[in-house]
């Protein structure tokens, strides 16, 4: 069985609180040997240390996600770096930018970003980036802290802001968009990255795949989103695999997967 690493989920949502468990033997049974949990708020971010705690291979990530700014406050930042000091995550977010909700202020958003950036830097963590609509200005603010290495996560932008990001040390990661036919930037765009470039993501439990449309997602379902992009390049999936599990190693900085299979 391929070995996988799911770079980004909200395994801690509600939507898994009836059975969470099952959902994550079934991710494992699938192959699915870590997971990336990324927080959206300081109020969850117990409760992500709590799942992260009872799972073998999942790694808490603490952040203030850009779609949550109305329960934000900029003692959250002062709370992070306590949480980053005490808890030493994996990485710092989710955290961004979202150019496409409604009444989120973004100069306010670019301040909670920025604040997590300096964090990142400051700790030697990795980032977990939401750029929705919004690429050419996370780009623009992560040059500002030059050195902060991370991942976008649900890559949706263009092969130029791709490069650039590549460039900036910023890794791309793709999940379910890509399994859907009429998404062809992105389909063309999977098949031209390097290699060391991107990582695979399910998002679960949103953003599910062609295959499950209106479902809620599950890491389970990561294979799907290997089997899309092996497709589209015309590779072999173990290629793929073993590519994006070093890749996210590299990252993230994680043991090697085996270690962290049960007895």
């Amino acid at each position: 069985m391929l070995a996988l690493i799911d770079s980004h989920t909200h395994f801690d949502d509600a939507s898994f609180d009836a059975d969470r468990g099952a959902a994550y033997q079934r991710a494992r049974a699938a192959g699915v040997e870590a997971q990336m949990l990324a927080a959206v708020s300081a109020r969850l971010w117990p409760k992500l240390k709590a799942v992260a705690a009872d799972y073998p291979g999942l790694y808490p990530c603490y952040g203030l996600h850009p779609a949550y700014l109305a329960e934000h406050r900029p003692e959250h930042l002062d709370q992070l770096a306590d949480w980053l000091t005490r808890e030493r995550p994996t990485a710092i977010g989710e955290c961004g930018l979202d150019g496409y909700l409604p009444d989120l202020d973004p100069d306010l958003q670019a301040e909670y970003f920025a604040g997590q950036l300096r964090l990142a830097r400051r700790h030697d963590l990795p980032v977990v980036i939401h750029a929705r609509y919004a690429v050419d200005r996370v780009i623009k603010l992560v040059r500002r802290f030059a050195g902060v290495r991370g991942m976008v996560h649900s890559f949706s932008g263009s092969e130029s802001q791709a490069r650039r990001l590549l460039d900036l040390g910023i890794l791309l990661s793709f999940g379910g968009p890509l399994t859907y036919p009429r998404a062809t930037r992105l389909r063309g765009l999977i098949q031209v990255l390097p290699l060391d470039g991107f990582l695979l993501e399910t998002d679960a439990p949103d953003q599910p795949s062609s295959t499950h449309p209106g479902q809620r997602n599950e890491p389970a379902y990561l294979p799907e989103v290997l089997v899309c992009v092996a497709e589209l390049r015309n590779a072999d999936p173990a290629e793929i695999a073993a590519a994006t599990t070093a890749n996210a190693r590299r990252l993230f900085r994680l043991p090697d997967v085996a270690s962290s299979r049960p007895d």
